[in-house]
Order: structure tokens, then C-alpha cells, then sequence
């Protein structure tokens, strides 16, 4: 039986909407799409920073998606396989437009609400540390932003993450790990800037 909401409309199931949408059924991938619009716009501003932008690059992949769905694999969850389609157009847009890695600074402001208790590396970004946080994620490249972006910021499992990004799940765990750790070392580099070296003016 499909799940129903609190209303009399029955909730149908993302397998279901999906094999329908499969056979052309637009009504279909429309609810699907309905489902899954707030994510993927999530998804597209953290890369893109730009409202305008992140809201075409979500629509475009839609697009892409509709004629790509002959090629997905119905036994998956639909959301990652998605994502990864928003990732791709979102970056391109990105990338053609020239914009700099500091775009996740006005993206740090994305809120995603949650049915669990967040991670503690999560929860750092709640706290008086955000903006230090959110300018170190700025200085980071895009592949260590968006991983970290993904499972702190969307709070995206590692399982949904290795198939957005099309690696393994254990590729994912080292990719966090180490831009964790770069993270930590953009963090003590920003609350310590370096000294100028004063030894050439002190020998003039």
C-alpha cells in the first residue's frame, strides 16, 4: 500500500513516480521533481553562490535528468543520482562565469532542517565559530568545499555523497578526512597571520 500523508491524497512512492516518469509520464516526474527542488537549489547555491544561477543550474539539471532517467538504475534511491547532475551543471555555470571560491560564505547561510542531532563537526557551524569556519572553507578548492559542504552543511550521509560524486564510500571518508584537515590548517592560519619580516627595513 503507498504511504499516505495527513491529508486523503495518497503519497506515492519514489519507485513508483520513478518507473512512471520512465515510461513519459510528465505528471510524474513533476512530483518528483516537487520533492526534490528545495535539495537540489540547496546543492546548486553552495557551489554557484548566486540565487539566479543556482535556480537554473537546479532547472537545467531537471532537464538533463528527464532525458537521462533510461540510464538510471531503479534499485537506487533517486536523490544522490540526481544531485550529481545539479553538481555537475552547477559547477559548469560556475566555472564559465569565473566566480571565486568565496561564494560558500554567502551559501554558509542555507538552512536544512534536520531529523537527528547533528555531527560535532556540524555543530561548530552553529556556533560563534561559523564565520571563521565558513571564510577557511573559502580559501579551500572546490573538491574539499563541496565534500565538506555536502556532509556538514547538507548533512548528507557518505553514502549519498560517494554516489553524488560517483567514488566509493571510502574515497568519500579520506576526501572529509583530509579536508578536515586542511580545514583545521586554513583555521590556525587565519586566527594567525604571519608577521611581515621587518629584517630588511631593520638592516636599511
Amino acid at each position: 500500500m503507498p504511504e499516505r500523508s495527513s491529508g486523503s491524497e495518497p503519497v506515492v512512492e519514489e519507485g513508483e513516480l520513478v518507473a512512471q516518469a520512465r515510461a513519459g509520464d510528465t505528471d510524474a516526474y513533476r512530483c518528483l521533481m516537487l520533492r526534490e527542488q528545495d535539495i537540489a537549489y540547496r546543492a546548486a547555491f553552495l557551489i554557484t553562490g548566486d540565487a539566479a544561477e543556482a535556480e537554473d543550474a537546479a532547472q537545467e539539471a531537471f532537464v538533463k535528468a528527464f532525458y537521462a532517467l533510461h540510464r538510471f538504475d531503479a534499485d537506487s534511491p533517486f536523490r544522490p543520482w540526481l544531485l550529481r547532475i545539479v553538481t555537475n551543471e552547477a559547477l559548469n555555470r560556475r566555472r564559465t562565469a569565473g566566480r571565486q571560491a568565496n561564494v560558500i560564505q554567502r551559501a554558509g547561510n542555507v538552512q536544512v532542517a534536520h531529523d537527528h542531532e547533528p555531527s560535532p563537526e556540524a555543530t561548530v557551524l552553529t556556533t560563534e565559530t561559523r564565520e571563521l569556519v565558513l571564510a577557511a572553507l573559502a580559501e579551500l578548492p572546490d573538491a574539499d568545499r563541496i565534500v565538506l559542504a555536502y556532509r556538514y552543511l547538507l548533512d548528507m550521509p557518505v553514502d549519498e555523497i560517494a554516489t553524488i560524486l560517483d567514488c566509493p564510500q571510502r574515497t568519500v571518508r579520506s576526501r572529509i578526512a583530509r579536508a578536515l584537515k586542511r580545514l583545521r590548517t586554513q583555521l590556525t592560519a587565519d586566527a594567525n597571520p604571519a608577521v611581515p619580516d621587518r629584517s630588511e627595513h631593520s638592516r636599511a
